[in-house]
Order: C-alpha cells, then structure tokens, then sequence
C-alpha cells in the first residue's frame, strides 16, 4: 500500500465535473486575463474568512511581497520573521530590498515567539511577519499589541492556515494585510501557483491591485513601478470549486488529526504535535518529532510511506541567507526542531486503515 503525503488526485476527482464546466466557459468567452472567475473567488474568498477585500495574485510569494510593499516596507527596512519557515517568507522581503530579521519560536508549538519579536525591534522595523505555520494560527493576541506599541504593520504569512481560526477569528484577517499560498498542496489548493492577499483595508487592497498589474490600474497609465502578478482565471475556476469544500476537506483533516492522536498515544519515541488553546487547527500538516529522523524518513519511504520534512534547515542556515551573519545556535529552539521534525500523510482523503499502516510503520521505525 503506497500512501502519498498529500491525495491531490482524489481532491480532482471531486471537484472535476465543476473545474470542467467552468474551464469550458473560460474557453469559450476566451476570459484568459481577469475573467468573471477571478473576481467570483476573490469575493467568495474575502467573505469566507471575514475581510473585506481579496486581491488574487500569481503565486504566495508575489502575495507576500505585495502585502509589504502596500504597508509601506521599502529598501533598507527590517521585516520581523520566524527562523523556520519557508524560504518564500525571506524571499519576499528580500525582494523588495528590505532586511528579515530572524526570531526563534516556542518549543511546544514552533510558532513564532512574541517575546522574540519585541526583542528584535529596532528603529527601522517596518513590519512584523508571523507565519500560521502547520495550519495553526500564531499568537496574534499578543503580537498585535507588540506591533501596535511598536507603531509597526503586521502583515500574515497566512500560507499553510486558509480556515485556521484563533478565538473565532479566521488566520489572514488579524493583520493590515495576509499573504497567503494556494499553490496545489496547501489546503485551499490551484492545479498550479496562485495566491492572494487579504485585509479590510481599502487602500492597501488597491496598491496590491495596482502594483499586481504594471502599477496600472488603467491601461497604459503606470502611476508607480509594479509588476505581473495576476491571479490566472484558469486557477480561479479550480479555486472556487475547491473553496465550497474547504469547510468540510478542513474538518476530515482535523478528524484524522484526531485519530493519528490516538494511535500514536502509546508510542514511545514520537512526541505528537499539540494546539494552542483557542486555537482551530486545519492540519495542514500533521508534524511528530523522532529521534534519528532521517533513517524514520528513510523507513517511512522505503514502505511506500510518503512522509516528509517542512522545513530541513531554516532559513539563517541556508547558504541564501548566509550572508546575515548569524550561524548555528543564533535560533536553539527552530534548529533542534529542524532535526526531529516528520511530517506524516495527511489529506481530507486520508482513511483509518491508511492511518493505521502509517502508524504501525513509524512505531517499528522508532523502536
């Protein structure tokens, strides 16, 4: 029994019918470039987590980039971010010209460390980035009072968390502005890149706008630099029919979730991941720590166990971010846990009996 890390084939066969009927109007109205879909979705979108405006773009890191620009993150500035995350959260400031200035997290739940982030504040901090990572929201209580008492824009890496919600309030709608991914694996996921950004904010939803299509927002007047970030109608299609299953695919992952919570009780060696208290985890990924993790990996494979590591090495250590200086032990918690950290199946498909192979393979693995 092969068991993949994510079923993206069997999210297609259930929304295929939908995908065809809509790819059939794209093609014949040839709407290739902000077609009726595009808006459709980002409508749907912004009333599905509560915002007042969605502006869909090429891919996540153009959404993060743009989300910065809009707040006002130019050259020179300093951007807060967690150490473990994905490069694309670096690269986005990187882009703009601006500096990330790396944190560590807590060690229960790897989620960026509020009091690191007050810690790191300087006179050019332009804006504080927490990424919801795994499918569970960061500590937005006390990072929105960091940023306000800082006079600084937060701004989401909402990537991993479309549905996460903390105390009822859903992950990309906390901040002036949300980038978020839906590039084919995450949980709201496109059959190729595309990504979008949120907020309630007006203008920072029309400098997003602008800036996504040649700094026009009509043909041929260019009113600032931008570039082409546009969200392809193609991908709108999948995304709407994805998104009226988001609800449901969120609760079969919180589900199975639940029961490989239960099946790995007893298992000495795998220490299990836990939610943070008022928190609604959508599982984006389901992340154990082992010791000896690449030889679990190793066995995971080998038994046809498509397990996986999100994120092997952060990002101070990758040879791209060499240049800021801070080298091993600069984040203890994030490079300990990039050592241990196994990312088992994990999908709305995902059955019981799947679950129970997985489990018994890791469990021989470990012993």
């Amino acid at each position: 029994m092969r068991i993949p890390l994510v079923d993206l084939a069997a999210q297609q066969a259930e929304v295929a019918d939908e995908v065809r009927a809509g790819l059939g109007e794209v093609f014949t109205t040839t709407a290739f470039i902000g077609g009726p879909a595009v808006g459709r979705f980002e409508r749907a979108y912004a009333a599905a987590i509560g915002v007042e405006h969605c502006v869909g773009v090429a891919n996540g890191t153009d959404a993060l980039e743009l989300a910065l620009r809009a707040v006002g993150v130019g050259p020179g500035g300093e951007v807060v971010i967690p150490a473990n995350t994905f490069i694309a959260t670096a690269e986005a400031v990187s882009r703009i010209g601006a500096v990330p200035v790396l944190v560590d997290v807590d060690e229960e739940h790897l989620l960026i460390d509020p009091a690191a982030v007050r810690a790191a504040l300087t006179a050019r901090t332009e804006a504080i980035v927490p990424v919801h990572l795994f499918g569970q929201v960061a500590p937005m209580d006390e990072l929105l009072k960091v940023a306000a008492d800082a006079g600084v824009p937060l701004v989401e890496d909402a990537a991993q968390a479309q549905g996460a919600r903390r105390g009822g309030q859903a992950a990309g709608s906390f901040g002036v502005a949300a980038g978020t991914s839906f590039y084919p694996g995450k949980n709201l996921g496109a059959a190729g890149d595309a990504g979008a950004v949120t907020t309630n904010d007006a203008g920072v939803a029309r400098t997003v706008r602008v800036l996504s299509a040649h700094g026009s927002e009509r043909k041929y007047e260019h009113e600032r630099v931008g570039m082409n970030s546009r969200l392809d109608t193609v991908q709108a299609v999948v995304l709407e029919a994805k998104l009226r299953r988001l609800a449901a695919w969120n609760d079969a992952r919180r589900a199975a979730a639940a029961r490989y919570g239960m099946m790995l009780a007893d298992v000495l060696g795998v220490r299990t991941p836990k939610v943070v208290p008022g928190n609604e985890d959508v599982w984006h990924l389901y992340v154990v720590q082992v010791d000896d993790r690449d030889r679990v990996l190793h066995e995971l494979n080998k038994a046809g166990i498509g397990a996986g590591i999100h994120y092997p090495t952060p990002v101070h250590l990758t040879g791209a971010y060499a240049h800021l200086g801070y080298g091993a032990g600069s984040f203890p918690v994030a490079e300990a846990a990039a050592g241990r950290i196994l990312s088992l199946p994990l999908h709305p498909h995902l059955t019981e009996a799947q679950q129970g192979v997985v489990v018994d393979a890791l469990s021989g693995a470990v012993r």
